[in-house]
């Protein structure tokens, strides 16, 4: 028999869990380079090892593939923040642990940034996951609003910053293609610059937000996730 035949399993043998799961990562980098309406699925469909007619068997049409690929890492990014117990943790501590989880997720999955700018731009936000975005954005705004209560924070507008701390951490992602001129032959996704570009965002909110001196570099970014 064929090896490259016997190696792909038939829809009656395939795990649905894991080829819904290896559709969506497929899917993930391919809505990453030009959105929903540049992205093929015949190229989702070769990166998976599928037909086009398996990817609509678990997902109803492109459109709903491409909300899901979305829902699939806001309700990730949730889970781990439900995870951080931020709410036993004094507002400082709790505020260095999100901005290091925010680092590792972007950092794990760069090609989100992209597909949220893409959203925008495409689709004016049609095919955003609002009420997953908005538990989100809750937990932060409750973690600043805690912080200026107790003086950790200085007085700020908690839902514009929130917004400034996500945009701190997201553009050097976003902007990854455009900036990469500004350091000649590094590779900016790599661990050193990742590292880098964690350390200097971190100090620069910390040093905003806290109503207590701050010395750049007292706070280790810390990432872990090569």
């Amino acid at each position: 028999m064929n090896a490259a035949k016997s190696s792909k399993k038939s829809p009656a043998t395939r795990d649905p869990e894991a080829t819904k799961s290896q559709i969506l990562d497929a899917a993930l980098v391919e809505f990453s380079i030009g959105g929903l309406a540049a992205a093929r699925t015949e190229a989702i469909a070769a990166q998976t090892g599928v037909t086009k007619a398996m990817i609509y068997y678990y997902f109803d049409s492109k459109e709903d593939l491409y909300r899901s690929v979305m829902e699939r890492c806001f309700r990730q990014d949730l889970q781990r923040v439900q995870q951080l117990g931020l709410q036993s943790l004094p507002p400082k501590e709790a505020l260095i642990t999100t901005l290091r989880m925010i680092f590792q997720t972007m950092a794990a999955s760069p090609q989100m940034a992209n597909i949220l700018t893409l959203e925008a731009i495409q689709n004016k936000g049609k095919y955003y996951p609002q009420e997953t975005a908005r538990l989100l954005y809750d937990q932060l705004i409750a973690l600043l609003e805690r912080g200026v209560a107790s003086g950790v924070f200085r007085e700020m507008d908690p839902r514009h910053m929130a917004i400034d701390l996500i945009g701190s951490c997201a553009f050097y992602f976003i902007a990854l293609e455009n900036i990469k001129y500004l350091w000649p032959g590094k590779q900016l996704l790599g661990k050193t610059m990742l590292a880098q570009h964690a350390q200097s965002t971190m100090d620069l909110i910390l040093a905003g937000l806290l109503t207590e001196p701050y010395v750049s570099g007292s706070v280790d970014a810390n990432i872990h996730v090569f």
